[in-house]
């Protein structure tokens, strides 16, 4: 423990990287890139005497670390040199480190101290992995596509491509400002022409293998916004962007067969060294499962069949018996012909009523259960009997086939609904170990009761729940009523947006048959066009069809009319294969060479955020085994190993409470429902006493303490250019790598960073001696090319032993366990 937390505090040295050059310390010249040997030694500081050499600098250099001095000489000397630049031909007997921080927004708001976290992370790891002469590849770009930059643009009537080429400039000057090692010759935006040519001859061999098609489904249209969103972006019926109304409406889309590789999406997991957490809300959004698909024949309330065949999905089939109702979605395609004249109305109602709700909001287990009967019944093939139909909106039509057989005795949602609609109840399965009790359901496996019937031929009594199973499939197939399935939770992807910032799809449509043609691959990039209108139509049609002389064109084979896709791509698709295009940026002729992709891939070191553990992590690897299938990569998967940083909350604040009189009164006698004023204290006005905080002059008052996570609306957003200008690049750096775990949620002092400050002042006073009056320093340390002594090789190379990485772990820990 006592090695792992020495090897900790040199590699955290690392984080003030100018200081280290600067002033150079056994902790840098242990590794010296030249392999020459160095004695350290001090002298008259370099640079005639003084830190700047000139007079009008010496005002700056009174400070206890004269950060100002030395940061921007050596961030000018790294650009000028080139210092982090990875040549296009490496020596590739040597071995490699591919580092990459998930690729940024670049939002107007700019970085806050969140980000340099896992950028400080990345950086020190590159450097170590430099010295250890490793090749390494530590890359920057910018996901620059999507629809925070268009919405922006319409607000202001500034066309994205302008904000989006501003926030670049931004965000790239804040991040050379804090002195990452990045390579930025290989620099590019997902918005370049350049780039997504690749990305479109991507989408190209997705429609060539069948893996990219229309069709017409149900989406989260947003009118205000005026384009589809994804689940993930409705919460409570409203765009999370915004807050502005979605309804479900029914429209023709592309969508990406990402469920033909769900199966080796899952499998693939257990060789990845990522955390577990990540690796099982994967394996849940995935969520595949085992059952049977079976039928039921539709009849009306006398038991007469009405020529319909009803398909359901479960994972239950053993329960076959205690179903006493079906629930369709209310989506469902065969609604309308369920639905009887006299529930019309009613069904009608309630459709348009889910139509405002997100997936995610109707599968709440929390929720009440709500639906309407439909006014037909089915006809359960194991017992014969008639049961009625019900829509809900607690199935889902994406999922299965978007209809279920419901058993309220053991499934809870059904026994919910059951409940609330007076629907029969029937138990089939018996826990030997507890008496048989309605007043819950039970979920779990047993034996099989009340399961038999001599019209049907099936009796699968005192059989285990998976014996019992498996005979009703073999019941199943033998009789034409169903089929063992394996289904899965995760949908194909639904990959368009009508919207203007985006990459144009390489397709045209025929004018005379509607056929779609694919683009030939020579055709690329097919460009987005300048629009001085992009605002959403509100229509549903895409901005990009204002462009007329644009969408009008000519299919170049068969020389017939035809007009171009106006749907863009969705945001996500520039970052799915980012991390191949940094290995050979300027290649005119390929995605990536087959050599430098051979001797990069995967990744190694992959940091980011936990909030991209499913979407951007699973639609990347969808693509990277798509690629793997046509042998454009190597590997089949593209992030061998995944850091996730934790948040950075703002500065604790500290709150008390007065009743209606404006008296003060302590947290701890709050209770939820009382009707307090809530106010604001200073943290100058604070004390901690014990576990507790209470207000400095009143110590029987105790506060609520809590750090929140930052936001322009709370008002606790720290700038890191504010940070910088104040303390210094390296300060910053160094006391965030010092507030804790990298993976764990941490709260932002500002006492903390004065603190680390004066340390860096220390440090710097012990290498160069203390100021002179003036403010200079006129003592130094410079590097020679004289033997070392005995006694001084002997520091050397204990210090070296401190800094490298000794531990031996397994192959799937090492990296995370170095990062803890």
């Amino acid at each position: 423990m006592q090695t792992q937390a020495r090897t900790r505090a040199a590699l955290r040295f690392q984080a003030f990287p100018s200081f280290a050059n600067r002033a150079p310390l056994p902790f840098v010249i242990s590794f010296p890139p030249t392999r020459r040997r160095v004695r350290v030694r001090c002298s008259a500081a370099s640079d005639g005497g003084s830190i700047g050499g000139n007079p009008q600098q010496q005002v700056q250099q009174r400070k206890a670390y004269p950060f100002d001095a030395i940061e921007p000489r050596w961030q000018r000397y790294w650009e000028e040199n080139r210092t982090f630049r990875t040549p296009d031909e490496v020596d590739t007997s040597k071995p490699k480190c591919y580092i990459l921080d998930m690729f940024p927004y670049p939002s107007g708001a700019g970085l806050h101290v969140g980000h340099p976290l896992g950028y400080t992370a990345t950086d020190i790891l590159s450097r170590y992995k430099r010295m250890k002469g490793f090749n390494v590849l530590h890359p920057m770009g910018w996901d620059a596509f999507g629809l925070p930059a268009e919405q922006y643009a319409i607000e202001t009537g500034t066309h994205p491509k302008v904000t989006t080429k501003r926030n670049i400039e931004r965000f790239r000057s804040q991040l050379k400002s804090l002195g990452f090692s990045y390579d930025w010759d290989r620099e590019f935006s997902t918005t370049e022409p350049e780039y997504y040519k690749w990305t479109q001859w991507i989408f190209l061999q997705l429609f060539k293998k069948g893996l990219a098609y229309q069709a017409e489904i149900p989406v989260n249209w947003c009118p205000a916004l005026g384009t589809v969103l994804a689940n993930e972006e409705v919460v409570n019926g409203v765009s999370e962007r915004g807050g502005h109304p979605v309804v479900r409406k029914p429209m023709r889309q592309w969508i990406l067969k990402i469920t033909a590789y769900a199966d080796r999406l899952l499998e693939d997991l257990d060789d990845l060294d990522w955390p577990e957490s990540i690796k099982e809300m994967q394996r849940n959004w995935i969520g595949r499962s085992e059952g049977a698909e079976l039928e039921f024949g539709v009849v009306d309330s006398q038991g007469y069949e009405q020529g319909l065949k009803l398909s359901v999905y479960t994972t239950r089939p053993d329960t076959i018996f205690g179903a006493t109702f079906i629930v369709v979605a209310p989506e469902h395609p065969l609604l309308s012909s369920l639905t009887t004249e006299a529930q019309h109305e009613k069904v009608e109602h309630y459709r348009e009523l889910a139509s405002k709700k997100s997936d995610l909001e109707r599968t709440d287990l929390q929720k009440a259960k709500t639906g309407v009967f439909s006014g037909s019944y089915a006809m359960n093939p194991a017992t014969r009997e008639t049961i009625p139909i019900w829509i809900a909106d607690y199935v889902l039509g994406s999922y299965g086939t978007g209809a279920i057989m419901a058993v309220p005795a053991h499934d809870s949602r059904d026994y919910e609904f059951a409940l609330k609609y007076d629907i029969p109840i029937i138990r089939v399965v018996s826990h030997t170990d507890r008496s048989d009790d309605d007043s819950e359901p039970y979920v779990d496996d047993g034996i099989m009761i009340n399961s038999s019937n001599s019209l049907s031929g099936l009796n699968i009594n005192g059989l285990s729940c998976k014996d019992a199973a498996s005979k009703v499939i073999a019941w199943l197939e033998s009789t034409g009523h169903g089929i063992k399935k394996v289904n899965y939770k995760l949908r194909d992807w639904l990959f368009a947006r009508q919207r203007y910032w985006g990459e144009p799809f390489p397709v045209v449509y025929l004018d005379d048959s509607g056929e779609v043609v694919p683009l030939q691959e020579n055709e690329l990039p097919l460009v987005l066009p300048d629009l001085d209108d992009f605002n959403p139509t509100g229509t549903g049609e895409p901005p990009l069809a204002k462009a007329t002389s644009w969408v009008k064109t000519v299919d170049p084979v068969s020389g017939r009319h035809a007009r171009r896709e106006t749907n863009t791509m969705p945001q996500w698709a520039g970052s799915c294969w980012y991390y191949l295009r940094f290995m050979d940026p300027k290649n005119p002729t390929a995605l990536v060479g087959k050599d430098k992709e051979r001797y990069w891939s995967p990744v190694d070191i992959y940091v980011g955020g936990a909030e991209h553990s499913v979407l951007h992590l699973l639609y990347a690897r969808f693509w990277h085994k798509v690629l793997y299938d046509i042998g454009v990569v190597s590997t089949k998967e593209p992030f061998q190993c995944l850091i996730n940083q934790g948040l950075i909350l703002g500065e604790i604040e500290y709150t008390a409470f007065r009743d209606q009189e404006g008296r003060l009164v302590s947290a701890d006698s709050v209770g939820i429902t009382d009707n307090h004023f809530q106010e604001r204290i200073p943290a100058e006005k604070v004390m901690k006493v014990g576990d507790f905080y209470v207000i400095k002059d009143n110590p029987s008052i105790r506060l609520v303490a809590r750090a929140y996570k930052m936001s322009k609306s709370r008002g606790n957003v720290i700038n890191p250019d504010d940070v910088v200008s104040e303390y210094g690049a390296d300060s910053l750096r160094l006391y965030e790598m010092f507030m804790g775990p990298l993976r764990d949620s941490k709260t932002w002092s500002t006492g903390g960073i004065e603190g680390v400050h004066r340390f860096l002042a220390r440090t710097w006073r012990l290498i160069v001696g203390p100021p002179l009056p003036d403010g200079s320093y006129n003592c130094g340390t410079i590097a020679t090319d004289d033997e070392p002594t005995l006694d001084q090789l002997r520091s050397l190379h204990r210090c070296i032993a401190k800094v490298r990485y000794q531990k031996k772990f397994k192959k799937q820990d090492s990296t995370q366990e170095f990062l803890q």
